[in-house]
């Protein structure tokens, strides 16, 4: 068993965005603990609760917080959307590496395990490193991956016409943008997400572009992944993705991020 001081740097930060999630993040936040209790590094947990929820979420994540030493709650006043939540949990994150994944655990933290060696030892191309990757995402499409039961062809469609407009305006090569697991070293995370400018769905996209154009390594790693029926992705988030795509690719070619 680990042991966890709030003042020394964790080695792994798990940040999950939430706002109505009173059914799904209990056994999310029991499953993270569950594994990571079993490691022999340090870990944080947190969950980013986004503007006020309507189901009480806020304060069932506040009373687990009292049994999880690990986990702590950042409160946003207002609903800032996911990709601001994200932002804000990875820039307050202290760890070596930070992961961002869903409240619905479609990508159990037991992957990390097959995350970590994607990431050399010291950093990779953009802090000096050879070997190793900075940015590490995991991938539905990627050779090995597995769905557990695979997506309803009504929501394949859109999502694979989607990932080939971004493949073709700004990210070629990726072929799964949108997966809700993805980790960071800690010089990754801190430069992408200060430059992050998107708040809604699209806020993938635009950080693995932002990855891409400061240099850093990305690794797409297949996941087992689990189809949740009540996801909260509609149609008009898939457009909105697109929207937002096209409005990165104007921004990188203007070098509105100062880069």
């Amino acid at each position: 068993m680990n042991f966890y001081c709030p003042m020394s740097q964790p080695f792994l930060s798990v940040i999950i965005p939430a706002r109505n999630e009173v059914k799904r993040i209990p056994l999310t936040l029991v499953d993270i603990d569950h594994h990571l209790s079993k490691e022999d590094f340090t870990y944080e947990i947190i969950v980013v609760v986004n503007g006020a929820p309507t189901d009480g979420t806020d304060e069932l994540v506040e009373k687990f917080a009292s049994l999880i030493p690990h986990l702590r709650v950042i409160k946003l006043t207002e609903n800032e959307r996911k990709g601001w939540a994200v932002k804000k949990g990875m820039l307050e994150a202290r760890g070596k590496y930070r992961i961002f994944m869903d409240a619905d655990n479609s990508t159990s933290i037991d992957q990390f395990k097959n995350m970590l060696p994607y990431f050399s030892a010291e950093g990779g191309s953009a802090s000096g490193g050879k070997d190793g990757y900075d940015v590490v995402i995991g991938s539905r499409t990627a050779k090995g991956a597995r769905l557990e039961p695979a997506q309803p062809l009504i929501r394949q469609i859109p999502g694979k016409l989607g990932n080939l407009f971004i493949q073709l305006l700004i990210l070629p090569g990726i072929w799964d943008t949108q997966c809700g697991f993805k980790g960071f070293t800690e010089e990754a995370a801190r430069r992408i997400f200060s430059l992050q400018k998107v708040n809604d769905w699209g806020f993938d996209v635009e950080i693995l572009a932002l990855a891409k154009r400061m240099g850093f390594k990305i690794k797409e790693m297949p996941v087992v992944w689990v189809n949740d029926p009540f996801s909260q992705v509609t149609p008009k988030a898939y457009l909105g993705v697109l929207w937002e795509t096209v409005k990165i690719r104007y921004w990188l070619m203007r070098n509105s991020y100062n880069l």
